[in-house]
Parts: C-alpha cells; structure tokens; sequence
C-alpha cells in the first residue's frame, strides 16, 4: 500500500517532487507509525463491514479501526464479535489489498479470544486499540496481546488510548503519566502509536467544542495534550508517536460530483470555491486543527468519517520547502553543526537544534511524500478527495 496510491500515475508524476513509499503490513514499526495517517473508525456492528474497508482502502485510507467500544451499545457486544470474524472471513475470501486493520477491544481477555476465533484470517490484522489505558489496565491489556502473539505466531501492535480522568485531573496527571510511561516502555516494540481520547477528556467537564474550535482552543484539554506530548513524545529517542485527536463534525450530505483536478478552470484560477466548500461542510476549523496537531507534536489523526481523510493526507504531504530545509539540515558536512541560510532564502536553519525536526520531516516525506515546488495544498486536497 501507499498513500495517494488511489490516484494515477500521471496525476503523482504531475503532484509529488517524490513519491510516497510503498509499505506492506511487515514494514519496521517506525515506518507504519509514520504513515497511519487519518485512521478511519467504524463500528464492527455494520452488516458489510467488509465491503466498507474495500471501499475506503481503494479511496486511499491506509488505517481503519474496527470497534466493539464506544461507539457500540453494551448490548451488542457478543454479536459485532461474531459479525467481525465473519466479515475478516469475507475479506480473505475475496482477496485484494486491504488497509492496516485494528481493533478496539472494551477488555483484554477479547484479545486472546478474538485472536483464536479469527483463525487463520488474523493474518490480515495488525493489532488492537487499548481504550482507558492506564498502568494497571495497560498490563493486562499488553500481556493478553503478548498470549494472542505467541498463539497467532503472528506481530501484533498496540494502540493504547489515553482518556482517562486520572490523566485529564492537575492531582494525578503526574503520577498517571508516570505509571503509563512504566508500562508502554515494558512493551516498547509492541507500542505503534499512542492515541488521544479527547472527547473523553471533555466529558468529564461537561465539554464539547463546536465546530469553530479546535481541541487547542479548550484549554483544560490542550494542556493535557502538552503534558503527553512532554512525557510521551520526546524526540530522544525514548518518545513514541502520539495521534492527533478525533473531529466529531461532518457535512450532512454526500459530494454530488466529482472534484475537478489541478488543470480544471476551478484551480487554474483561484481556489475560492474550495474553501467555501470546505467552510460548508465543517473542515475548515478539522484543517486547522491538523495543522495545529503537527505544531504540537501529534502525527496522524483519529477519524470518524470518510471526508476526513483527505484533509488529513493532504496537509501530511511534505512541502517543498520542508523537505529543501532538511535535506540541507542532514547533510553530512553538517555534522559539526552552524546556521545557514535556507536555500528558499526566508528563514535561519540551525543544524544541531532543528536536526530532530528535519530527521522527523524525511520520515514523514518517505510516507506521504513531497509536493512539487508549485504545488499546493488545495491541489493535493482536490486530487486525494474521493469520488462520492
């Protein structure tokens, strides 16, 4: 799989300066850290589940979620497990290529189990998403993911979720942090990512933020956001990836036709109608917000619909000038350090302070790649949005 791998080859040769990577279920943890990118939710309960994931991973999602928590009632538990292993069943039986798949589990002794059911159609599943994810909840949750390895013979990944009032609350944020830290670092090599659970953070205010702000502007929750980030997302060497959070808002009506590429009269001229099309629909506070979750320190975003992929694939491609100013920041002659100009000739780049960026931005151009000198978001964004 790769990203923008739904489009042609003349409309990548005409977007990317270079190519995203291609990368397989196998590839180094490190490299599919880098290119979850917008990780689609979906209850496991829907009837053709299967033929869902065929659709978005042919629209260009590269992660999906199928969950059994949240966003299923408690009733419909035993029957969304039985109509997941089916569905993996039709999956094998129809072949073709498939995103990473995970699943949101409500308590660890489903993980072994749902494993073992699955039978030899776990194969095509890449691990499980841990909700309410704490030191003590973690073990357990890790050590029933190490049996289903061990049983399977197969890697499995970990996708805790951090949402927890214990994290959200000043008087224990420490000590949880902490005990969460203890825990992901015992399973190091299975820990893919680590996922916010920001609308948990708000209920627990009695919050929800409208679609005009971003999880940043609630200010109980973007400090939480740092504090996680702080302890979790270090570029030492000791941090892991951390996601950006859901956005809950969406357009109420399907895309009546299809979007026009880079050469239409819609682009050649201004991109006004794309963003008023954007405003309508609610994704122009979701783009702010993703640009915000870089700043930040997040990578990737949890997704709970299918127009939000795009967003969030288009503003991950590295821009020209990003990948200019690494390149230049990791050249060998480099090592001793020193400032230079930036070849675009606007900005300072200091080797030793911007190193870790420039390390972090070459990772993120082999996944999503890097845009041409004289392309643009909107015109990735029209190209990456999908036929409705």
């Amino acid at each position: 799989m790769r990203h923008f791998g739904q489009l042609s080859p003349v409309v990548r040769e005409r977007l990317f300066h270079r190519e995203p990577s291609e990368f397989t279920a196998d590839s180094p943890a490190r490299t599919l850290a880098a290119a979850l990118g917008a990780t689609l939710y979906s209850p496991a309960t829907r009837p053709r589940l299967a033929d869902d994931v065929r659709k978005q991973a042919a629209a260009g999602v590269v992660s999906m979620v199928l969950c059994l928590e949240d966003s299923i009632d408690d009733s419909e538990v035993p029957s969304a497990e039985e109509n997941l292993v089916r569905q993996f069943a039709d999956l094998d039986a129809a072949g073709g290529p498939l995103p990473l798949l995970f699943v949101r589990v409500r308590e660890p002794a489903q993980i072994p189990d749902l494993a073992r059911r699955l039978g030899s159609t776990v194969r095509h599943l890449s691990g499980f998403v841990l909700p309410k994810f704490t030191e003590e909840r973690g073990i357990l949750f890790l050590e029933a993911l190490t049996a289903a390895e061990t049983t399977t013979g197969r890697r499995l990944f970990a996708m805790p979720v951090l949402e927890t009032p214990g994290l959200l609350y000043l008087e224990s944020r420490t000590e949880t942090l902490a005990g969460i830290a203890r825990t992901v670092d015992k399973y190091r090599d299975r820990v893919l990512a680590l996922r916010l659970g920001v609308t948990d953070f708000c209920s627990a205010y009695g919050l929800r933020r409208s679609p005009d702000m971003t999880a940043y502007d609630v200010k109980i929750v973007a400090s939480v956001i740092a504090d996680v980030v702080n302890v979790l997302g270090r570029a030492d060497g000791t941090g892991y990836t951390v996601t950006g959070p859901v956005w809950e808002y969406f357009r109420l009506q399907e895309r009546m036709f299809k979007p026009q590429l880079r050469r239409s009269p819609f682009l050649e001229v201004r991109a006004e109608e794309l963003r008023t099309a954007l405003i309508e629909d609610d994704l122009d506070g979701l783009l702010r917000e993703i640009e915000l979750d870089r700043a930040n320190g997040l990578t990737g975003k949890t997704c709970i619909h299918p127009t939000h992929v795009a967003p969030v694939h288009a503003l991950s491609v590295v821009s020209h000038e990003e990948y200019s100013d690494a390149q230049d920041i990791l050249r060998p002659e480099r090592g001793g350090g020193g400032v230079m100009r930036s070849a675009y000739t606007n900005k300072m780049n200091e080797v030793k302070p911007h190193r870790a960026w420039a390390e972090r931005t070459l990772l993120r151009a082999e996944a999503f790649g890097v845009a041409r000198e004289d392309v643009g978001f909107a015109e990735l964004l029209t190209a990456a949005l999908p036929e409705m």
